[in-house]
Formats: structure tokens, sequence, C-alpha cells
């Protein structure tokens, strides 16, 4: 199990332009089996709500870990915070096993939600690689995750950029300048 800082630590909040907005739902399908979400949407009424984490999952994967956001204990869980920024090997290594993790436990035919604040850049990255994994190519992987959580999802170009090389190529690239 991934694991980064601990409960007192400092949020890692998404860098976003003040243009972008909250998704309208916690979380949403990409692909049968594997959601995409974050911490915090707009609600019916158009203000900000939490989105809390029971068990309607098998396994989250946690990439901005807020205390009192889910999920029940009994549930897998895989926290392994990150910067919505610039990453090193050691944080592009922790998010490549993040997506072999989703995909095995998809393989097993598990339930697996990854999510971040918004629920955009970060479970982007991871939800594009597992994708890019099973075979999409990183621009159609990250039109889907457009089309299937929001037009905001990967606003973060270095992100789409570590995609488009490859998260493995990127991480030995990263680890070349440590």
């Amino acid at each position: 199990m991934l694991s980064g800082g601990d409960a007192g630590e400092a949020p890692l909040r998404t860098r976003r332009k003040p243009d972008v907005p909250a998704p309208e739902s916690p979380w949403n399908e990409v692909v049968p089996g594997l959601w995409m979400g974050g911490h915090e949407y707009t609600g019916a009424l158009g203000h900000p709500e939490f989105a809390v984490v029971r068990d309607e999952f098998d396994l989250v994967q946690t990439l901005l870990r807020l205390p009192g956001h889910g999920p029940d204990p009994d549930v897998r869980h895989h926290v392994w915070p990150i910067p919505d920024g610039p990453l090193d090997g050691t944080q592009l290594a922790g998010v490549i096993r993040l997506a072999e993790a989703a995909c095995e436990a998809l393989d097993e035919g598990r339930k697996v939600l990854v999510r971040c604040y918004h629920g955009y850049n970060r479970s982007g990255l991871v939800i594009a690689h597992a994708l890019m994994r099973r075979g999409s190519s990183a621009d159609a992987a990250i039109r889907l995750i457009r089309d299937r959580r929001s037009p905001w999802a990967l606003h973060n170009e270095l992100f789409v950029e570590y995609l488009r090389a490859g998260l493995v190529t990127a991480r030995l690239l990263e680890e070349l300048t440590e």
C-alpha cells in the first residue's frame, strides 16, 4: 500500500485558475469500474459540497488527503499526496504504482475511485496512465477523461506533457535532473 505524508500535513490544493469551476458531481465513471473524483464539488443548489466516500468503492486512491472525507475503514485505501505541479521521480513512480494497482483491481472486478481535490489533474494523471496501460494513446485517454469527468480535467499542461512523453520516460528524465 502506498502512503505519503501524515494526517496533520497541510493540504496540497489544486493549482487552478480562478475561472476553473468546481465539478458538478463528486465522481464520474470514466470506464466501467474506474471512477474519477474529488473532495469538493458544486451541489444541486450551486453551492460547494464535500464529497465523502463511504463504501461505494472497493479501492480508493487519494492524491490529496483531507480528514473526514473517508473512505470507511474496511475499504482499501492508497494515499499518495502529490502537488498539482512539477513532480519528482519518486512522485511519478507513485503515480505509476497507483495506476498499476487500479488496473489490477479492475482486472479483479473491483470498483475503483481515484480522487484529488476537485478530481481534475492529479486523479486525471493516474486515470490516464491506467487507460494507457490498457492500450489507449495519451490523447485518447485525455479526451475520454475530459468527456466523462469535465472539460476542465487535465487542464494542468505539465501533466498532459508527462502523459504524452510517457510517465516512465518523464520519471527517468526527472531523476536525471535531481
